[in-house]
């Protein structure tokens, strides 16, 4: 090949496009093209519902409230504003339990059996702000946990399934009736078993209240009860969509063979780095291609948690510093955009969709008039992989790939053209640029795509990558923080930047307080939940920066439970999520019983020191807790309590309070200071 056409080829394969694919045929290497037909003259394939995003399982988006604005609406505008950023079909939230779902607790609408409150934490937030931005969003209610009531003794959901459904039942009511929430889908028990007699209660409760629009999801876990569902028409007849958790694209015969809906409910999980958005890539389409999901939804929507919980940065985008106002606009979002911006739920795929001859996929949606749209991918093994299942092996080369469009699509003369590029060479990557549109002849196109490219043709033209002026820079949490809590009517029930971990912590008003304590934090979760989790035997709630190592925490604390209560402030506390109950850290604790302790660890169990306090229940304390390098001290209303306690570790970890079982208790001038 002469030097001439090879630079012809280049700037075509720039473009990503090959317009005149003709005038280079008398050159074996363009000639080479395989031969792609969509048509729907057979008919279409499957409906599609949409892509979306998980807020919860659990306190993934905990941070984003407590951005200032304009920040908070312009992430927000990247996850759901249309022809803007990801355009997301679809939000799914947690029905929070008041338990631990992987980063944090999340608060229940109903702590107590005779308790009921439909604005505790920030989902009923999100689903508005989401609403707001897109009128025709999905939304979809999932519990992970259930508080404790709802076992009646047992670490399990189902023994009563008349009181866990007018538990789930009474969420989708109040979305209603104190925000105007319509909610779509409900599903049953976050990869858990499910059990029939609830499925099949759940739904003639619902259908009885008038509730008939609304679907049911199960069971969020693997493709099992699609087996179930085949040998029992009354389970069948309940279920309307069969939602699989990280499928690896794949499904199984005996869930086609329900006719039900197929969803990827909850898929990606992956770092949001640039393997993050090929693994994100490759699925969209081969969740479709290979197992005929119609939906695909990421955990999580957005990476709002403190980065290290359990799989930091793990969303969409990242925005996890409202103390500094900065957020990460990462590659699944623009990923998501050549589908969302460019499909609606609605659409049908065409039937004529699948592999590329040397790797990737393709698929095609239309909404039946007349509208196409084609997104292919060529994501490698290596740059697409996703936590979670393993990536068998596969290989992915460039190649040339003509397509023609029939049926209906024939006329067609002119397509749109968004392209991303992934390069880990350079790391120069493309994100959703519009190219020049692409003229078809006799229908037909042809594209030279290379490896760990994504491609959209559509007849849609409102596609758009927005932007915002480049958000404040990052910074560290502040190393002086003072929280008194004096907040009358907060926006939302949680202080900022506290992360709960087990137990809640909710903003109080004591009016029967005669002093300067009457708006408080209070913990208030005082039975074990129905776990998802192995949580903590005791409550805790972290704030600040890992990596700190000396700081002085000090807060005033009120003991509720008398002779068997128990409070602790602490610092340099290692872990949280579903490791929280085997933590690390500096504890210093006082009881209601006049003792009070220091521990290297949340269960108490590794003593430092202890000794006799004075302390009691119905009185507020201050503690102080001081740490230096390998030694600390504490102080009990500003007077020395223990000194120089020699520390075993760790070296490093955020700052908290807690409790010593599931009781209640108040905090109040909450101070730590980091050097």
């Amino acid at each position: 090949m002469n030097m001439a056409v090879k630079e012809n080829i280049s700037a075509f394969k720039f473009q990503g496009i090959v317009n005149a694919f003709v005038i280079f045929c008398s050159y074996e290497f363009a000639c080479r093209a395989q031969s792609y037909i969509l048509d729907d003259e057979k008919g279409l394939g499957r409906e599609f519902d949409g892509i979306g995003g998980l807020s919860g399982g659990g306190a993934t988006s905990r941070l984003l409230v407590n951005y200032p604005e304009p920040y908070r609406s312009q992430v927000l505008d990247y996850l759901f504003k249309p022809n803007f950023g990801a355009s997301l079909h679809i939000l799914k939230v947690e029905i929070g339990g008041d338990a631990q779902t992987t980063d944090g607790t999340e608060p229940s609408h109903m702590h107590y059996e005779d308790d009921e409150n439909y604005f505790r934490g920030y989902e009923w937030w999100l689903m508005r702000e989401a609403k707001k931005r897109n009128p025709n969003i999905t939304l979809i209610g999932l519990p992970w946990a259930f508080p404790g009531w709802i076992g009646r003794g047992k670490n399990w959901p189902y023994d009563y399934p008349d009181i866990t459904v007018y538990y789930v039942v009474s969420w989708i009511v109040g979305a209603k009736q104190y925000h105007d929430l319509d909610i779509d889908y409900v599903g049953i028990w976050n990869e858990r078993s499910f059990d029939s007699k609830y499925i099949k209660v759940l739904r003639q409760t619902l259908d009885r209240v008038g509730l008939t629009s609304v679907r049911i999801i199960a069971a969020d876990g693997d493709w099992g009860i699609s087996k179930a569902m085949t040998v029992d028409p009354y389970l069948s007849n309940a279920v309307q969509v069969i939602g699989a958790h990280y499928p690896g694209t794949y499904t199984v015969a005996d869930a086609v063979k329900t006719g039900k809906k197929l969803w990827s409910s909850e898929d990606y999980s992956t770092f949001n780095d640039d393997i993050g958005g090929g693994c994100w890539a490759r699925i969209l389409n081969q969740n479709y291609v290979n197992g005929l999901m119609t939906s695909t939804i990421s955990w999580n929507l957005v990476a709002s948690y403190y980065e290290d919980l359990p799989f930091g940065k793990d969303g969409l985008m990242t925005a996890q510093e409202p103390w500094s106002g900065n957020y990460l606009v990462e590659s699944p979002i623009w990923i998501t955009a050549h589908t969302t911006q460019f499909t609606q739920p609605g659409w049908s795929y065409l039937q004529t969709v699948g592999h590329l001859k040397h790797g990737g996929s393709y698929v095609a949606l239309t909404d039946g008039l007349g509208n196409l749209t084609i997104v292919i991918e060529t994501m490698t093994h290596d740059h697409s992989v996703c936590i979670r299942p393993p990536l068998p092996g596969f290989n992915v080369s460039a190649q040339n790939a003509t397509f023609s469009l029939k049926g209906s699509f024939s006329t067609l003369t002119v397509l749109q053209v968004w392209y991303s590029k992934f390069d880990f060479k350079t790391r120069k990557p493309t994100y959703f640029k519009q190219l020049s549109p692409i003229k078809l002849s006799d229908g037909s196109f042809t594209l030279n795509l290379n490896v760990d490219e994504v491609y959209t043709l559509t007849t849609i033209t409102t596609g758009k990558k927005g932007s915002y002026p480049k958000p404040p820079d990052s910074k560290p949490f502040p190393k002086k923080y003072l929280d008194d809590f004096n907040v009358r009517n907060p926006s939302f029930t949680e202080a900022p930047y506290f992360a709960d971990q087990t137990g809640v912590f909710e903003y109080f008003i004591n009016m029967s307080d005669p002093g300067d304590h009457v708006f408080t934090l209070r913990q208030v979760v005082t039975q074990r939940p129905v776990t998802w989790v192995a949580d903590a035997d005791q409550t805790i709630s972290v704030i600040g920066d890992h990596s700190w190592q000396n700081m002085t925490v000090s807060c005033d604390i009120y003991i509720e439970t008398a002779n068997k209560g128990g409070v602790f402030v602490a610092g340099r506390v290692t872990k949280g999520g579903g490791e929280v109950r085997n933590t690390k850290g500096i504890f210093f604790w006082v009881f209601a019983d006049g003792t009070y302790k220091v521990t290297n660890d949340l269960r108490g169990e590794i003593v430092l020191t202890e000794g006799l306090s004075g302390t009691r229940a119905g009185v507020w304390h201050t503690l102080t807790l001081r740490i230096e390098g390998t030694f600390a001290s504490g102080m009990l209303n500003g007077y020395p309590l223990w000194m120089n306690v020699m520390l075993l570790g760790p070296s490093n970890g955020w700052a908290a309070i807690g409790t010593r079982a599931f009781e209640p208790a108040q905090y109040d001038n909450f101070y730590v200071e980091a050097n």
